[in-house]
């Protein structure tokens, strides 16, 4: 009867490890999967709760980080208005500090260029450094 306590002990950590997404509980299903295993060759509950314990420690401290790393990294992806910053543009109407357009990767924007710096024509290469509302923040060069 063993055996089948420590596998419904491990099915219930993996079940309740859905809902927190932290990896503990999965790391000591685990140990309860090891403690199961052990109940198969053996009765003594000190041998099963020794193993048990030790894999739970060993995958807390040793898989845990690991997964942890590889799973909760937060995207790389860039969306939005982060997405749009640093991007490059090109200039479809002189763009000065009262406004113009640039296309930027298909789509056409309001631009302004940085405070000071002389217009840009069309067709001039820019790049985007700031994002105010809907208008782009260019400056020149790619």
């Amino acid at each position: 009867m063993a055996p089948w306590a420590w596998f419904v002990g491990a099915v219930l950590l993996s079940i309740a490890e859905m809902l927190g997404g932290e990896f503990v509980l999965l790391m000591i299903a685990g140990g309860a999967l090891a403690g199961a295993l052990t109940a198969v060759f053996t009765d003594a509950l000190w041998v099963q709760l020794l193993v048990f314990a030790l894999t739970s420690v060993v995958l807390v401290v040793g898989l845990r980080p690991q997964l942890k790393k590889r799973y909760l990294k937060p995207s790389e992806i860039k969306t939005g208005m982060d997405a749009v910053i640093g991007s490059k543009a090109v200039v479809i109407s002189t763009v000065d500090d009262n406004g113009g357009q640039v296309k930027i990767g298909g789509e056409v924007w309001t631009a302004v260029g940085v405070d000071g710096h002389r217009p840009l024509t069309p067709g001039t290469q820019v790049t985007v450094v700031e994002v105010r509302g809907a208008t782009a923040v260019v400056i020149w060069g790619p």
